[in-house]
């Protein structure tokens, strides 16, 4: 005896937003966001999804009025669908000719709290003693340093000259505009210097993949050398965090936000959504922006078991009174016919 469920569906999204499995048990704070701008600049984090056995079973249970997590019902030793389950994996059909596939641009409302790195809220507060203290000009000052006088200033603390607006704006310009200087090779001046952070600086990695020195990097580690060095003539407790640091800037780079959130009156900007795409080169083709899938079109669930049980679930399925449901994530579902 067969049986078929047909379900017809529109806009049904084809992309996962979570990392994990809806095969496990759900983490303790949940699965984790990765739709994230960021999280979607890495290629493993734009994940497609297609209809699966797990979809379907999703489905019959929902029909039936199970509202569990799959796993859960799976678990359960009165499962109602515990024989089926292989027989099923065979015979479901997302029939392809009915099947509409677009790309559309989707704004992913983001509810996890993030921060935008580069933006910040409030007025600027101007007057924060790392601006205004006698040590100010000196210490900052190594942010005007071209490249080889910044080496030659790691090498042997040579005498920086060079002036620079101290105000908090002013620092991050300079600090983005460094952060644009491209990799420079490791050799001659250059090499001395790493030798000399690395010694000093255990464990932080000065280069990048090609093995080049990333100028923003010794920038940043020559701010906490000019620290230490100044210790001896003025004192630098105003210009440390709490725990020693300098705010918002490590020893490898440097982040927007959390070094104007010491210097602005309001909290730092909260991310309230994005668009869903992924961005990638591909060789011969160059950029390729992949946006949302959904589809739209009709899936036959077919199931070959004897007449009482398919009027059983019929009947289920009717008591049950499900109009309409998601498919996968979001779109529109419902069943639009019961053949037996």
């Amino acid at each position: 005896m067969v049986m078929k469920i047909i379900i017809e569906y529109e806009s049904s999204w084809r992309n996962s937003f979570l990392d994990g499995s809806n095969d496990e048990e759900l983490p303790k704070n949940g699965r984790k966001f990765i739709a994230s701008m960021t999280s979607l600049k890495k290629t493993e984090n734009f994940i497609k999804r297609d209809i699966t056995l797990n979809t379907v079973m999703g489905i019959l249970n929902r029909l039936i009025g199970d509202q569990r997590k799959l796993y859960q019902a799976r678990k359960d030793e009165n499962y109602f669908f515990k024989d089926y389950e292989d027989q099923i994996r065979d015979d479901f059909i997302d029939v392809p000719n009915k099947q509409i596939l677009t790309n559309d641009m989707t704004f992913i409302r983001n509810i996890t709290g993030s921060t935008d790195q580069n933006s910040f809220t409030g007025t600027i507060k101007t007057n924060d003693p790392m601006f205004n203290s006698d040590y100010s000009d000196e210490f900052w000052g190594v942010l005007a340093l071209d490249f080889d006088s910044l080496c030659n200033f790691i090498i042997s603390d040579s005498q920086v000259n060079q002036e620079i607006t101290t105000d908090p704006m002013s620092i991050i310009t300079q600090l983005e505009l460094l952060n644009k200087e491209k990799p420079v090779v490791n050799d001659g001046l250059v090499n001395k210097a790493l030798l000399v952070l690395k010694k000093k600086f255990d464990g932080i990695n000065y280069l990048n993949a090609k093995d080049k020195i990333v100028p923003i990097s010794f920038y940043c580690s020559a701010l906490y050398l000019r620290l230490e060095r100044l210790a001896s003539k003025f004192d630098m407790s105003s210009a440390k965090t709490k725990i020693g640091g300098i705010s918002g800037i490590s020893k490898r780079g440097f982040t927007k936000k959390d070094f104007m959130n010491r210097f602005t009156t309001g909290d730092k900007k909260l991310i309230f959504g994005n668009p869903y795409i992924h961005e990638e080169f591909v060789k011969g083709e160059g950029k390729i922006k992949h946006l949302m899938t959904k589809a739209s079109g009709k899936l036959e669930i077919t199931l070959d078991i004897d007449r009482d049980k398919a009027k059983e679930i019929r009947t289920m399925i009717e008591d049950a009174g499900v109009s309409s449901f998601y498919l996968g994530k979001k779109g529109l579902a419902y069943v639009s016919d019961i053949r037996v």
